[in-house]
């Protein structure tokens, strides 16, 4: 059963893709695209929404993103996403199989 985790990022000033820029830049993308379970994590712009960055990120199992979010790496995410007072909306969906 794959999860697909939409997070929607905004901010105001182009943060949010500030932030995504630096989430790549930064090789923390590079280091969740390669944890078990990982099967996406894509960031996307909306055309209407200039203050907005959406990412798709997709798993395995509910126990691959446990692991993810008791990992290091969140930590560094909440920091960049405090950096650029950035605000979320999530959205989950569970794939029948």
């Amino acid at each position: 059963m794959t999860l697909t985790i939409n997070i929607y990022y905004t901010g105001k000033n182009g943060n949010a893709k500030k932030f995504a820029e630096e989430m790549q830049s930064s090789g923390i993308v590079d280091k969740i695209k390669s944890k078990t379970g990982n099967l996406k994590y894509e960031y996307f712009y909306p055309v209407n929404d200039k203050e907005t960055v959406l990412l798709i990120d997709k798993w395995a199992s509910q126990s691959d993103l446990d692991a993810h979010h008791k990992s290091d790496l969140m930590k560094q995410i909440a920091a960049l996403r405090e950096k650029y007072k950035l605000k979320m909306r999530v959205e989950k969906f569970t794939e029948i199989d």
